[in-house]
């Protein structure tokens, strides 16, 4: 995914930190990037409010649940290995 445009952080980059963005995982300089990329890029901000509505859904029907890390993984796994198979 891109918008064709050149940017600091490449598209692919920024989408593949979006949950630890969304999570609070990054530092300050981290979350700067994905910011401004996010600022500059139509396409990845889509996708990043995709992944922001996908959260909070689940954050509400699971309440205050913890998820188990091993689940965790396996639901990362599976995003990255259908990112990595989609054309930038």
């Amino acid at each position: 995914m891109s918008c064709g445009k050149p940017h600091e952080t490449p598209c692919s980059e920024v989408l593949g930190r979006i949950y630890d963005y969304l999570d609070g995982e990054l530092d300050q300089g981290g979350c700067s990037d994905i910011r401004q990329h996010l600022d500059e890029c139509g396409p990845c901000l889509r996708e990043y409010g995709l992944e922001e509505a996908v959260k909070k859904l689940v954050h509400k029907s699971c309440g205050c649940d913890p998820v188990p890390p091993d689940l965790r993984a396996k639901v990362m796994g599976r995003i990255e290995q259908v990112r990595s198979s989609l054309p930038e």
